[in-house]
């Protein structure tokens, strides 16, 4: 793939993180991610899951700040976020899984019903859901994770395949 396509594939992942469609990434955007899948669960903000997922948010926002606010207003514009991702991510996923895992881990557990670690499909869904994706994308995706068929998602399979999907390695 030349580095233009992969440039194009990195800024339609864009409007993922762009909650609130206003043209940028910012720090809100994350909280309202964390919040949309604590409504999505029914899990108040002020308890330990609802704070560990904020905290994961918050983790999550300052390593992006971090890699991809190139002119530091605390804001991340589509040309900020595709330099970012090809400059620092292209050939190392593992730093982008890095830090997404805190905001991950804390999400699956918001979802994670019976504590086991590990999460259905079904709700694997409902996060995606919150998080902005269509019922389509939300089941395919999560069907995808569950790679074993069990009818269970964890840490393990979302964390690489979230940082494969917005690095897009060749």
């Amino acid at each position: 793939m030349v580095s233009s396509e992969y440039e194009r594939r990195i800024a339609d992942r864009f409007a993922t993180f762009d909650q609130d469609g206003n043209g940028y990434i910012d720090r809100e955007d994350f909280a309202s991610a964390a919040k949309a899948v604590l409504a999505e669960f029914g899990v108040p903000a002020r308890s330990d899951r609802g704070q560990a997922l904020y905290a994961g948010a918050e983790a999550f926002w300052q390593g992006m700040a971090g890699m991809a606010d190139r002119d530091g207003d605390q804001r991340i514009t589509r040309d900020e976020f595709v330099g970012g991702a090809v400059k620092r991510l292209r050939d190392n996923p593992g730093r982008f899984a890095e830090i997404a895992r805190p905001f991950l881990h804390a999400a699956l557990a918001v979802a994670d019903g019976d504590g086991d670690g590990r999460v259905t499909v079904d709700d694997t869904v409902r996060v995606l859901r919150a998080l902005g994706a269509g019922e389509d994308v939300a089941r395919s995706a999560a069907g995808v994770l569950d790679a074993d068929a069990d009818g269970k998602v964890g840490e393990a399979e979302v964390v690489p395949a979230f940082a494969r999907y917005f690095t897009v390695p060749e």
